[in-house]
């Protein structure tokens, strides 16, 4: 995810000394991976009341007041403590402005103690749709959207959270795994049954996959 683990870890170095410069320099790293996993998660009812830019402020501010935290924890990742934060922010986001209209299967994941705010089916389907290149699926675009959207509501909460980390966030099954509090192997077998489901779902799609 981010090549040079040793600049990483002098960065890290230099914020456990309480250095501001080096946090702010660690959260411009991890931004563009941060900023895509807001985007992919905000509720659309937000579009043009909230930008990811304002949530990504508000949870480097909280980073920084609870960095301490970090450093004394053993066995995270930064990148997925980082994440995390950016998460609650996402939360507390949906909270404020959509409240109780927050559909409650938005939480139906949970990672003690904070809750995930997950990615949007239409938001997932557009992504894999944007993908294909065959003339004839770009002409029934919106037939293919709306039967790709149907395929991964039809997965259950937590099969879809782990493809939307492996496949639109690009994590690897260590970090899906710490970030859902799984273990390992349990993270990368759920990841395989959920792909071959989904996988047989878009395959009934007349053209799919040509």
């Amino acid at each position: 995810m981010i090549e040079n683990e040793s600049e990483i870890e002098t960065l890290l170095d230099n914020a456990r000394r309480g250095d501001q410069a080096a946090l702010a320099e660690l959260f411009s790293k991890y931004q563009p991976l941060l900023r895509r996993m807001v985007e992919f998660r905000l509720d659309r009812r937000l579009n043009g009341r909230v930008a990811a830019s304002d949530i990504l402020q508000e949870a480097y501010l909280s980073a920084a007041d609870r960095i301490e935290h970090y450093f004394k924890k053993t066995g995270t990742s930064f990148y997925v403590w980082l994440r995390l934060i950016v998460n609650q922010s996402l939360v507390d986001v949906h909270r404020r402005h959509l409240g109780a209209k927050k559909r409650a299967a938005d939480l139906e994941v949970s990672l003690d103690p904070n809750p995930i705010s997950h990615a949007d089916s239409l938001c997932l389907a557009r992504e894999l749709v944007a993908r294909l290149d065959s003339p004839s699926a770009t002409v029934r675009q919106a037939e293919v959207l709306q039967q790709v959207e149907a395929a991964l509501e039809a997965l259950e909460p937590l099969d879809r959270e782990i493809l939307t980390l492996r496949h639109f966030e690009e994590l690897s099954n260590n970090e899906v795994a710490e970030i859902l509090g799984l273990q390992k192997a349990a993270a990368s077998n759920r990841y395989v049954r959920a792909l071959q489901r989904l996988r047989e779902s878009l395959g009934a799609i007349p053209g799919f996959f040509d």
